[in-house]
């Protein structure tokens, strides 16, 4: 009788990610390999603002990005007082209880619309954010109730003890956190008065061990006039470390650079100045936006800033795309006003027939306020290819779909018959397994833009719908997707009906 190989079976686990925080992991890509749930039940919901600032139908504060734990602990940065205060919450991704809670004494830098609280995990299971004095706290866990809590100041505990008023007072974290592979964490602050070791503005990064490196901003962009981080700018760390991205400026409504710092010691690798593609003047760096600088997977960095002269693209913006030492422009985008793009693979999209290996989702909003029609819009564009874009009339990334808001808007329907609500999203959330994109509207409902059929294949309805600053996205290891809407954090999504 013949021998019958029999092959081993071998029980595939199931996959799991690390949402690490703003943009989902260090580079800002905002990809899940988690397939998102139906988005036929709110799950659960949490509120991130007890204390919103409402202005008339507005919400102009912007909140930062939940974490989520391999482990599906979901944390989140929660505003507690009207104009400033916080704590931190883990809960549990299932239903949303209440894990731990840590404290923080964090105070916001000054601002225009509130400016985000950025944490980030760690890579060994830890969660780190933002403390007064420009200091950082780090949970050891972020998925136990008990936990260990450690505080570091980059400029020196022991200096910091001994002058806390000051320091409290006028040293601030002025960006989202983000981690290193190696765990080292990176920020931009801000100091707003005089300290004993007379500090200026700049970045710092903060290793596993509690020792730090920081430099001020006027030493890192080589330009005196250039002295802060762009507030609300998340950095973006290189999959290999050696490299940090973020954006300099000169204040509000400036002139910004942005710069590649290297990991080790905080030093520019190399920098650029952003200018406006279509006027060849500076670029305009608003404070009040939250595009950050995102890496994609060929190495090249894209960034969104505002127009100059102010209003000359309705307020649109640009995507602006670099090689990756930023040496090189490349053809941009027709919107980059507050957002940071996502990476959707070219393979998940199924009327692509182009070269290249991956497309931007971005939002694509146009003004009425601008000059536009109010067609506000969600695209996939082609970074390596082109088109005359019909309002700028530059050229600029090939749109390769757009799908218009659902919802007219009321504001301006009577002058602009076809306006609809804007899309509410910095950075979207991209389900690769399934083949679609998660996005977040002003109308109060979260779409699931399926990439095969080109349609809005599932939907939400999370509030009435609101004016408000521009909101994350996020997915969970269990496929829950997260979306913020007028103050609250909402938990969508069920295996079952």
């Amino acid at each position: 009788m013949p021998l019958i190989a029999i092959a081993a079976i071998t029980m595939l686990a199931p996959p799991t990610q690390t949402w690490y925080g703003y943009g989902g992991n260090p580079q800002h890509t905002a990809q899940s390999n988690v397939a998102s749930l139906p988005l036929n039940k709110i799950a659960w919901q949490t509120p991130v603002d007890l204390n919103p600032a409402y202005s008339g139908n507005n919400l102009l504060a912007h909140y930062g990005e939940p974490a989520i734990t391999a482990g599906n602990t979901v944390v989140l940065g929660v505003k507690t007082g009207l104009n400033d205060g916080f704590v931190v919450e883990g809960r549990r991704g299932t239903d949303g209880r209440l894990v731990w809670r840590g404290a923080t004494k964090y105070s916001v830098p000054a601002h225009g619309w509130f400016p985000s609280f950025g944490l980030t995990l760690l890579p060994n299971g830890g969660v780190a954010w933002p403390d007064r004095g420009g200091r950082v706290v780090v949970r050891t866990s972020a998925d136990s109730a008990a936990s260990t809590l450690n505080t570091y100041c980059f400029y020196g505990t022991a200096n910091y003890d001994a002058a806390r008023t000051p320091y409290n007072n006028f040293v601030k974290i002025c960006t989202p956190l983000t981690t290193g592979p190696d765990g080292a964490i990176y920020f931009g602050y801000t100091v707003e008065g005089e300290t004993k070791l007379r500090l200026k503005s700049g970045f710092a990064k903060i290793n596993p061990d509690g020792t730090a490196v920081y430099r001020a901003i006027t030493d890192v962009s080589g330009d005196p006039e250039i002295g802060q981080v762009k507030q609300n700018c998340a950095p973006a760390v290189k999959v290999d470390g050696s490299l940090v991205y973020v954006t300099l400026y000169t204040g509000p409504y400036g002139r910004g650079k942005l710069v590649a710092l290297r990991t080790s010691d905080l030093k520019r690798r190399y920098s650029v100045d952003l200018v406006d593609p279509k006027s060849g003047q500076p670029a305009t760096i608003d404070a009040d936006g939250t595009a950050a600088p995102l890496l994609a997977p060929d190495g090249t960095v894209f960034y969104g800033v505002l127009e100059n002269a102010f209003g000359s693209n309705g307020y649109r913006g640009w995507l602006l795309h670099f090689s990756g030492d930023l040496k090189t422009s490349f053809t941009p985008g027709a919107f980059g006003w507050d957002n940071t793009p996502s990476i959707v693979p070219a393979k998940i999209v199924k009327a692509y027939t182009g070269t290249s290996k991956y497309l931007l989702f971005t939002k694509y909003n146009n003004y009425v306020s601008g000059g536009g029609e109010g067609l506000n819009k969600i695209a996939l564009l082609d970074p390596y290819d082109s088109q005359t874009e019909p309002r700028s009339g530059i050229t600029t990334m090939k749109e390769i779909a757009t799908q218009l808001g659902p919802t007219p808007d009321a504001e301006y329907i009577s002058t602009h018959p076809n306006a609809v609500r804007e899309w509410c999203i910095n950075s979207a959330a991209v389900d690769i397994p399934g083949r679609a994109v998660l996005a977040n509207c002003e109308d109060g409902v979260l779409y699931k833009w399926d990439l095969r059929t080109n349609t809005f294949s599932q939907q939400m309805r999370l509030t009435a719908g609101i004016g408000e600053a521009y909101t994350p996205v996020a997915i969970g290891p269990d496929g829950k997707v997260y979306a913020i809407n007028n103050a609250i954090l909402f938990a969508v999504g069920s295996p079952t009906p």
